[in-house]
């Protein structure tokens, strides 16, 4: 479990990274090449793609942040995760989400499958 736990504290730092080349890296390094994000609001295939939504999701909330929201929790190559959008400075979540990541033999992620549960009126 202390693996799944590593995972997302990592998958969580990549959404975090507002440095373009950084998250380009961070990206590569636990990603696979033809890796997957779909969510309600996008659908990206490799790592271009991937940091692009991320850097996106950054544009639309500056000033905030990813942590983890409840437990990790995982077996096989599945892990799931709540996480939530919070003001870097403290404060109330703004968008609060659930998160499927499926890895690859090596351990990095081949998919993710992330579900939204709480967003603000205006996204």
């Amino acid at each position: 479990m202390a693996e799944f736990n590593e995972l997302v504290d990592r998958y969580l730092a990549v959404w975090n990274e507002g440095d373009d080349q950084a998250r380009a890296a961070a990206v590569a390094a636990l990603w696979t090449e033809d890796a997957t994000y779909t969510d309600p609001m996008a659908e990206v295939t490799g790592h271009a793609g991937i940091a692009a939504v991320i850097g996106g999701v950054q544009g639309m909330f500056p000033g905030y942040v990813f942590r983890v929201h409840g437990r990790v929790d995982g077996h096989h190559d599945v892990v799931r995760f709540g996480w939530e959008l919070v003001p870097a400075t403290g404060g109330e979540s703004l968008v609060i989400g659930f998160d499927v990541a499926v890895l690859a033999e090596d351990g990095r992620i081949r998919a993710v499958h992330g579900f939204l549960d709480k967003v603000p009126a205006a996204v």
